[in-house]
This record gives C-alpha cells, sequence and structure tokens, in this order.
C-alpha cells in the first residue's frame, strides 16, 4: 500500500503565506517515522490526478478584498466537478493570512470544501499582519497534525 500524501496548495503575493505555508510543510515533515508524503502544489498548475490521489490537504492563502486569493479559487473552480464524488471525508487545514480580519477568506475556502465533503481536521488558522512565532509554530502544528493524522488512518 502507498504511503498517505499530504498535498499542500499554496498561493503568496507577499511572502507571509509561504512562511506560513513552509511552517506547514515543515511540521508535516517533521513527523518522526511517519510515512506521509509532502507534495507542494501551485493552484494554477496542480494537476487534477494529483489532487484525487492525496489523502489530506492544506490550502494557504492569503486575504484578497476579503476573499480567498484568486489563484486559489481558480485551483477549486478547475478542481470542483472532477473531484466532487472522490474527495468525500478527507481532512484539510487551512491558512489565511491576512492584512484586514480574513474572516470572508475562510468563509469562501470553507464553502466550496463544504461542497467536496472535506472535513476540517482542526480549525482555520488565521494570521492577520506579519507571522509572529507563535503563528509559525501554530502552523507547524497544523502541518505535523495532519501527517499524524494520515499516517495513522484517522484521516
Amino acid at each position: 500500500m502507498p504511503a498517505p500524501t499530504l498535498l499542500v496548495v499554496t498561493h503568496s503575493q507577499s511572502g507571509r503565506t509561504a512562511q506560513l505555508a513552509e511552517a506547514a510543510v515543515t511540521g508535516a515533515r517533521s513527523d518522526d517515522g511517519g510515512a506521509t508524503e509532502v507534495i507542494v502544489a501551485d493552484p494554477l498548475t496542480v494537476s487534477i490526478d494529483t489532487v484525487q490521489a492525496a489523502g489530506g490537504y492544506i490550502f494557504a492563502t492569503p486575504e484578497n478584498f476579503g476573499y480567498m486569493s484568486g489563484a486559489l479559487k481558480y485551483f477549486f473552480d478547475r478542481v470542483y466537478y472532477p473531484c466532487e464524488a472522490q474527495l468525500a471525508g478527507r481532512a484539510y487545514g487551512l491558512i489565511v493570512s491576512a492584512g484586514n480580519d480574513g474572516r470572508g477568506a475562510i468563509s469562501s475556502v470553507e464553502r466550496i470544501v463544504s461542497g467536496l465533503s472535506l472535513v476540517a481536521a482542526q480549525p482555520p488558522l488565521r494570521v492577520v499582519g506579519d507571522p509572529d512565532e507563535d503563528a509559525l509554530n501554530e502552523a507547524h502544528t497544523l502541518g505535523a497534525t495532519l501527517a499524524a493524522g494520515l499516517d495513522a488512518g484517522i484521516f
């Protein structure tokens, strides 16, 4: 049986989201003895096959005009119907790097992933402004939690 895969779909403009996503990836890869493979993907180019093959997901986006980034929205537009019936029950985590309050970006992603029947592994990580050490630690924990859950077969 192949190792489970955690797909990290991330888009960053200012670099803040990239910092948080990298902390999550580091956390996912730090799972001692874990077998989960971590793939980092660009939302504009990741293939449908890669999305369908993953056992869990982390979506990392900046808040743009009170919404997710256009790149992440494009990703969901591309994968929604081809993946709609295949992803039910798979776990996801969400990271939003906000310049305002981030709640609009969170709710927009949550509406879409609920249609895909994905299940939140933990509450969304919302970081307003530059990520500090606490925010980076929370992102690290999010990645480690998803990887450990995939390794253990919980997700």
